[in-house]
């Protein structure tokens, strides 16, 4: 059937159409038998009317030929439009209701990340730049001539003063060269040896109930030799314990902080003090050392030798 006499049904007799064809559609069989011959359409026409008839349904032999022809040029079949750019638009759009609060949310995040970055990062780095400049201009090289002048003031030999002096012109350096950790380190160089040069101690051999005196060992480099030591502690006048960067022989020369060590000492005093503490378990001379303000070091009352252990 022409376009034109499809366009003039009633919309009626196009819904009745459209319902032959579902019917057709609904039974395989007969459309198969009865189509794949045309001379039989009157014959499939009349099968139709029969089956609307026990349903008590009165169709018209016109719209009976209408489903049969609309059924044979596939029209009221719906087909799915091909693959291409246009049917992946109009998915998108149909679907906007899933994806588009995800973009709508992603935008707000990336504007609030943009936001974020223009208005406290960049300040904030720009803040911090200001000050590292500000640190090394003027705040740490200050530092360091205030300690450099305590240290040269409060010394009471020259190996301070010559430290200071290489320590200052590092700190200096770094300071010209926009380096602030090494600046930094300058300052925290010369403070400690401003510390150093401040302490007050005496060094006392530890002499307690479940606390070793003096201990011995086997040096890796020659087993055949025998190290001994003299246990100690650093201890203020109002007898607080300090804890003091110690070298450790043993392992490298690296340096542990301790408040208990060892100090190697020549084989003649170490029997000396053991003796000492078995006549009556009290060390009658237990002060190893002095250390004065002013002075790098202690200054030892007792031979001892180069070296200490803080683990044995």
């Amino acid at each position: 059937m022409s376009d034109t006499t499809q366009d003039t049904l009633p919309l009626d007799d196009v819904m009745l159409a459209m319902d032959v064809v579902d019917t057709l559609r609904h039974r395989q069989d007969l459309v198969e038998r009865e189509l794949g011959e045309l001379d039989r359409a009157a014959s499939l026409i009349e099968k139709l009317r029969t089956i609307y008839s026990e349903q008590g349904i009165t169709v018209p032999d016109h719209i009976l030929k209408e489903g049969v022809d609309a059924l044979a040029e596939s029209r009221f079949v719906y087909t799915p439009p091909r693959a291409g750019l246009n049917r992946a638009v109009a998915r998108l759009y149909v679907t906007r209701g899933r994806w588009g609060r995800v973009i709508v949310t992603a935008a707000v995040v990336v504007a609030l990340a943009l936001a974020a970055y223009q208005l406290a990062y960049r300040p904030y780095v720009a803040g911090q730049q200001a000050e590292a400049a500000r640190q090394l201009a003027e705040v740490l090289p200050a530092q360091m001539d205030t300690l450099f002048n305590t240290i040269y003031v409060e010394t009471k030999e020259q190996e301070a003063v010559r430290q200071a002096s290489a320590l200052l012109e590092r700190g200096k350096t770094a300071a010209a060269e926009s380096n602030l950790e090494g600046a930094e380190r300058a300052v925290a160089d010369l403070t400690g040896l401003r510390d150093r040069l401040r302490a007050e101690y005496r060094l006392r051999i530890v002499n307690r109930e479940g606390q070793e005196t003096g201990v011995w060992t086997f040096p890796d480099v020659n087993t055949d030799a025998t190290n001994y030591y003299i246990v100690v502690e650093a201890v203020t006048s109002d007898n607080q314990t300090l804890t003091l960067p110690i070298e450790n022989e043993e392992n490298g020369g690296e340096i542990e902080n301790a408040s208990i060590w060892a100090v190697r000492v020549p084989e003649p005093l170490y029997e000396a003090v053991r003796a000492d503490k078995l006549d009556d378990g009290i060390i009658q001379n237990d002060v190893l050392g002095v250390k004065q303000f002013g002075y790098l070091d202690v200054t030892y009352l007792m031979p001892v030798l180069d070296g200490a252990i803080t683990q044995w």
